[in-house]
């Protein structure tokens, strides 16, 4: 089957096409996750780009985006698939009404069969093979891991009243994680791994440039290297990328075209996400270069 990418370059050329920017390492590691046909392993600080690396994957390749969105407590029924009830129940009941009755093979069929994200996935008959985005991992019980185990290994979901569908070809995989808790080895193993960081201020700037059109290069700049000084703070929750551009998109709505403290506190509420983060952040606005005006007499 023909790659779906020439090179690593190709990857970056046609993710910037739809406005995602990525370094060298994740469109590497991009690029090999589906010239291997093996799932890819995301990790990184939230914010950084790892669910919006994989939805740009699908876009770029046109394909379809299948997410699972993992919680603790996710079911296998959640994630494999599950049996329509309601329509099994209705089918008995329109039987019995004629007099007949349904044999219980005649319920367990394809048409009573509804398809969640891993089976989705399996049974994807499109030109092109679907990106399936298994969404913070890391926020799933280990019982689930265990799950993905054999559907990572053979790419098949074994349904017993149906047989076992396996995929005409993998699907591209990426799964992501915030590090909340370990994840086991034996998934770690199944997957390539990507650590990603935040990105440097030159590509955090251009990806702003990309992202908040209506900001000037004045405030694109300050903003970037304020970004980056808040990060060294001793935050709950250091702003990612997501908060960064949120953040310039409230100061070009505000018409910001120069930063000044009056700017940083009015819209501080799409950086710091907790009390103690915003008064650690306006604790420190003197010593990141903006100081309090003096005040008139």
């Amino acid at each position: 089957m023909s790659a779906l990418f020439l090179d690593a370059e190709d990857v970056r050329r046609r993710l910037a096409e739809v406005g995602h920017l990525v370094d060298e390492g994740t469109a590497t590691a991009l690029y090999l996750a589906t010239v291997l046909e093996r799932p890819l392993l995301l990790e990184g600080e939230p914010g950084v780009g790892k669910t919006s690396a994989a939805k740009s994957l699908a876009e770029a390749l046109a394909t379809p985006l299948i997410r699972l969105q993992c919680y603790e407590g996710l079911t296998a029924g959640e994630a494999l698939y599950e049996w329509n009830y309601q329509r099994q129940l209705l089918a008995v009941r329109l039987t019995e009404a004629r007099g007949e009755r349904l044999a219980d093979a005649d319920l367990f069929t394809e048409d009573f069969l509804l398809d969640r994200p891993l089976l989705r996935a399996v049974r994807h008959q499109g030109p092109l093979p679907p990106v399936l985005l298994i969404d913070e991992i890391d926020r799933a019980d280990d019982e689930f891991e265990a799950l993905l185990f054999e559907f990572l290994g053979e790419w098949s979901i074994t349904v017993p009243e149906l047989g076992t569908f396996a995929a005409a070809r993998p699907p591209v995989v990426v799964l992501t994680s915030n590090r909340s808790r370990e994840l086991h080895d034996a998934l770690r193993r199944r997957c390539l791994y990507h650590w990603i960081d935040y990105p440097g201020p030159e590509r955090a700037a251009e990806i702003l440039r990309r992202s908040v059109p209506a900001a000037n290069e004045p405030l694109i700049a300050s903003a970037t290297v304020f970004i980056g000084q808040v990060r060294a703070l001793d935050l709950d929750k250091a702003p990612g990328l997501a908060e960064a551009i949120d953040w310039v998109s409230a100061l070009a709505a505000l018409r910001v075209s120069r930063l000044a403290r009056r700017d940083v506190i009015s819209t501080l509420s799409a950086v710091a996400k907790s009390p103690d983060d915003r008064t650690t952040i306006t604790g420190a606005l003197g010593e990141l270069g903006y100081p309090e005006e003096a005040r008139r007499p």
